[in-house]
Parts: C-alpha cells; structure tokens; sequence
C-alpha cells in the first residue's frame, strides 16, 4: 500500500459485468493513484444491456463497516451511489459526517436504472435538503435532476436551488439543447464544461466513472471545478476507448 495515495470511499452498489458500481469506482481510483476502499449496498444481476434484479444490503452491516473503515483510515472522501431510500441515505451521510466530518461527499444520485428499475423515489423535499446539507457534490443528468425537486420547473433552476444547499453537476449526457455540456452549479457561481469530443459511444456505468474520478481528484485535493474537469476528461477518454458498452479504463 502506498503511504503516499489518499484514502477514498465508495458506498455502492455491485455490478457482476464491473461497467457499474464498486468495480468501476475501484478501476476508477487505481487509475488515480487513490486507494480505494469499497462497502456494498447491495447485490445485483445485470449485464451491460439489461437489469434483473437487486438485493439491498441491510443498513446496520453497511454502517457497520464504514465505522470500522473510519476508525482505522483517514479517509479524505466519499462517493456514494445506489441506494434504497432516503433514509438509507441520511444514516450513511450523517454516519460519514459523524466519524469524519473533514471527509468530502459525493452523491452519484442514481434513482433508476437505464432500463427503468426503480432504486429510489424522492417523496419529501424537506428530508432530502436536510440530507444535502451535509453532502459536497451531487452528480445528477437532466432526468434525475427532475426527480429531485416537487415543483414542476426546468432542470437548469432546479440545480441553481439545489446549489444552495450543496454544489450540483448537472451532466450534460442527456442535456435536449446541448449534448455533452455539462454545468457545475456552486452557491454563487456556474460553470460551463464542454465536451472536447464529439463522438463517443454509449457506455454503462458512465455515471458511476465519471462520479468516482471526481471523488478521487477531490481527495487529491483537487477544487471542485478542477476536480470536475479532469473528471470530464477522464470520462471521454472511457466513452472513446471502444466501441462496446464496457469501456477500458486508463487516464
């Protein structure tokens, strides 16, 4: 183990074809020269093309093992992915925040899968900003972004009041007038990140790269629109390096 790479985690879920998930997030660190530790939120079946099924870990063996991870490492930051509910978000974040409360966080705020399973449903708006509160980053596209907030607004305004509460990446992938452009929402300022590649190919798990190389760039001490940027970069790379749904990873 180096001493000298930065300790960083990744609370998700795991994906047997490796595109999604821990697996990716670990391929993500390694690339990064970050050490990368890993606790399951659950188990899946799926491919690259298809999601079958989900098993949720239980929460108290989830808190578990991040309190053992904290009282052993110090561990700079956080990425989350899929989880359950909102309640099983706030008990990992506020749990984070409790035992480290220097640890950066970031929410990969994947709600559903491509192929429609649902992970996790926003019912109350006043809950989720508690929990945004003491969250870093989140990651969502321009669908889960709608998801996100109980008023019937576009997605721009729902990530510039998000950005009160927490900084906000709203990914361009499935941006309708600009394709590609991703914008970073901080409390007073955004930011414009355009894509330097016009052609790429689709890729699973690409939420999950691009979140967890902004976790590991952000434990590099890294600010958030380096951290964001390099990640883009890191991402085209991913989506350039074949033409397949399971992309290689390399910097």
């Amino acid at each position: 183990m180096s001493a000298d790479r930065p300790f960083v985690l990744t609370i998700a879920g795991f994906d047997p074809s490796g595109g999604a998930g821990i697996l990716a997030d670990a391929k993500t660190f390694e690339q990064h020269s970050v050490y990368g530790f890993a606790v399951n939120t659950g188990n899946t079946i799926q491919t690259e093309n298809m999601f079958y099924e989900m098993q949720w870990t239980d929460l108290n063996f989830v808190l578990h093992s991040i309190q053992m991870l904290f009282k052993n490492y110090s561990i700079k930051a956080v990425k989350i992915g899929i989880v359950p509910s909102l309640d099983y978000l706030k008990e990992i974040v506020f749990a984070v925040k409790r035992l480290s409360p220097k640890t950066k966080i970031v929410w990969d705020t994947v709600l559903k899968s491509t192929t429609e399973f649902d992970f996790i449903s926003i019912e109350n708006q006043a809950f989720l900003i508690e929990i945004l509160k003491e969250i870093d980053l989140i990651t969502p596209n321009y669908n889960e972004i709608l998801q996100l907030s109980s008023e019937e607004i576009n997605a721009e305004t729902i990530a510039e009041n998000l950005s009160e509460y927490c900084a906000v990446l709203l990914k361009g992938g499935h941006n309708p007038a600009e394709i590609g452009v991703d914008y970073l929402y901080l409390k007073n300022e955004i930011f414009r990140l355009s894509p330097k590649e016009v052609l790429v190919f689709e890729k699973h798990g690409s939420g999950c790269v691009l979140s967890s190389a902004i976790t590991a760039n952000i434990a590099l001490e890294q600010d958030l629109k380096t951290a964001c940027t390099n990640a883009k970069n890191y991402i085209e790379n991913y989506l350039q390096s074949n033409q397949t749904k399971l992309g290689y990873h390399y910097v």
